[in-house]
């Protein structure tokens, strides 16, 4: 099997090709993906024909399935969550803030993958964001305040009872379970090493809720700060969905976000994350 891995003319990411993931992957060729996710961050795999069990698969070849604390499993399949909009939907667009998938765990996912299904004609990009160039490119006096710091994550203010997608406000179609654990915090500092290569990022995102020892005011200067500077041009890659791709990111150094833009249209994704588990390192 001849894979191809090809950046993309953009900040980040790579393409993919030479091979076909509805049949099982021999491990030479999953090291050197493997390989790969860790050099480009982002990985897309266009033209892949999945079932579900296909899609469970692959993402095992990375690490074991993780949780997904806030979201019902589809009918059928306890592992696999949809990511959905229909075409008349009026709800707040879903994950539309720059994020690290729930960061708030003590010990958040390793990665994350989507894999298309219905594909609206237009709009419904994802953008992703790569934060060890954002710690690269960080000038030296910013580096120094923001070295220091220990986030305190949350998801309260996206999955506790009364939060964004609470019971009694969400109208969308995705099938969202709040629970009082979303009101649990859970500690990370700002900057640290990714867990298999040792380079250092920043590790932030919209479940940051302050910083630990830092005062109400200060912290949300310093987030505002870091929202402008996380998502700078220069560190964004825009994905363009196809039917059938299979797009699978590093959420230890990358952020991302949903996009608009295809009212009228269903669009339709399954979402498995992968578990940040030491023993899939070698």
């Amino acid at each position: 099997m001849t894979i191809d891995v090809a950046p993309t003319e953009q900040a980040f990411g790579a393409f993919v090709r030479g091979i076909n993931f509805a049949a099982p992957v021999d491990v030479g060729s999953i090291k050197a993906v493997r390989t790969a996710w860790l050099d480009h961050h982002v990985l897309v795999f266009p033209a892949q024909q999945l079932e579900n069990d296909d899609l469970v698969r692959f993402a095992e070849y990375f690490g074991p399935i993780g949780e997904d604390p806030y979201f019902a499993p589809i009918e059928g399949h306890d592992r696999i969550a949809a990511i959905r909009r229909k075409a008349d939907e009026i709800a707040p667009l879903f994950a539309e803030v720059w994020h690290s998938d729930w960061s708030f765990m003590q010990v958040p996912p390793a990665g994350t993958c989507l894999y298309g299904i219905e594909i609206p004609a237009q709009g419904g990009d994802t953008l992703f964001a790569d934060q060890h160039a954002a710690w690269d490119a960080m000038p030296d006096e910013m580096r120094g305040r923001m070295s220091k710091l220990v986030a305190v994550h949350t998801a309260k203010r996206a999955y506790a009872k009364d939060g964004r997608y609470a019971e009694d406000t969400y109208k969308g179609s995705m099938d969202i379970r709040p629970s009082d654990s979303a009101l649990e915090t859970q500690t990370h500092p700002l900057i640290r090493p990714h867990p298999e290569t040792g380079r250092l990022g920043v590790f932030g995102g919209s479940y940051v809720q302050d910083f630990d020892g830092v005062e109400v005011d200060e912290a949300e200067e310093l987030k505002d700060e870091l929202r402008e500077w996380l998502a700078r041009p220069e560190f964004v890659y825009r994905h363009k969905w196809e039917k059938g791709m299979v797009v699978l990111w590093d959420n230890r150094c990358v952020l991302h976000r949903a996009t608009g833009g295809y009212e009228g249209y269903d669009r339709l994704l399954h979402r498995l994350t992968i578990a940040d588990d030491a023993d899939y390192y070698s």
